[in-house]
């Protein structure tokens, strides 16, 4: 990579579903835009195992690396945002949940040597969401950044001066497993059913806690008395009820917002950001998301955080992209 000229990395967004692949080229200069190109994908097909998913990853490179060849382009190094706890300075990923089995243990530092010489560099795939929207999305130009993913779960990524705080374990940021006295009872994808928030407030938690709710409302009505609504298929389902103003999808989505707004605030009171960035799909749910979230924050930040600027993430679905090419850019300058 010469002086001044724009640094291109080959990025990975490794998740339960599907695994993203880009070439981020990122901006010379302050105040530049990241550009994505040359996106591609492949179905994390989960079933079949770490290994197996770690060898298609590292075949996907190589036809990426040839397509960059092919195409003249320089490539600087290798990002990736996975999921689960990876190690960034082994490679390896020490832990990871029932939805990618196999995927703990994985080496996926030695894996890449195998086939590239290139520097690579891993985070967490939403610590990496994190550090893309602290470095050029909503949270640019702030010292610290707390950013809050809200979509089938719930993840969070603390961001101080462009650099990813991970915690003495590498699980620093896990937003969704903050206390909350409206999850208890729900079984959180950590295992507990005590109380965290992501049961009730993540995509699929709307959907549990209207499900739920509709039981206890119904109970012993059949769906064909014509005021008993159908169960909710998902989060998005939920928000497209209460947009048509039905009353227990207008409360649930409230109640799970403001439950949501109310650990925000907590997190707020100990981290003391700049800004707190929120992404993710539940954030398209509406202005009664948004209205309850926020007074839920206000409600449980202390008087000097409560101002605090709560903003929708601005870089979509390139944001863990761009985060993991940050990630790499950083460690090959340092």
């Amino acid at each position: 990579m010469s002086g001044g000229d724009p640094a291109v990395y080959l990025s990975f967004d490794i998740g339960g579903t599907k695994v993203a692949s880009g070439f981020v080229t990122l901006p010379d200069r302050p105040g530049g835009t990241p550009v994505v190109t040359g996106r591609c994908e492949i179905p994390t097909e989960a079933a079949r195992g770490g290994d197996d998913l770690r060898e298609r990853i590292v075949a996907l490179a190589v036809r990426q690396l040839d397509r960059a060849a092919d195409e003249g382009t320089t490539i600087a190094g290798v990002g990736i945002a996975a999921a689960g706890v990876p190690d960034g300075e082994t490679g390896v990923i020490v832990s990871a949940t029932d939805i990618l089995p196999g995927w703990r243990g994985q080496r996926i530092y030695d894996a890449f040597a195998r086939v590239t010489d290139l520097p690579v560099r891993m985070i967490g795939d939403v610590g990496a969401h994190g550090l893309g929207e602290a470095s050029y999305g909503a949270g640019r130009g702030r010292d610290v950044v707390l950013s809050i993913g809200v979509g089938t779960g719930i993840g969070g990524a603390i961001v101080t001066h462009g650099a990813l705080f991970t915690g003495a374990h590498g699980v620093a940021g896990h937003a969704g497993h903050v206390p909350s006295a409206l999850g208890r009872g729900f079984l959180c994808s950590c295992g507990t059913r005590e109380g965290h928030v992501e049961p009730v407030a993540s995509g699929t938690g709307l959907r549990d806690l209207y499900n739920r709710r509709r039981e206890e409302a119904y109970e012993g009505r059949p769906v064909a008395d014509g005021d008993v609504p159908e169960p909710a298929l998902s989060g998005a389902d939920v928000a497209v009820r209460a947009g048509l103003g039905e009353p227990l999808a207008c409360a649930v989505l409230a109640d799970s917002a403001r439950a949501l707004g109310e650990c925000i605030g907590g997190m707020g009171n100990l981290i003391d950001p700049d800004v707190i960035v929120i992404s993710g799909s539940v954030v398209k749910a509406g202005p009664i998301w948004w209205d309850a979230l926020r007074a839920g924050f206000a409600e449980s930040a202390l008087a000097l955080v409560r101002p605090t600027p709560l903003v929708e993430g601005e870089l979509g679905g390139d944001a863990p992209l761009i985060g993991a090419a940050a990630a790499i850019d950083r460690h090959v300058r340092s």
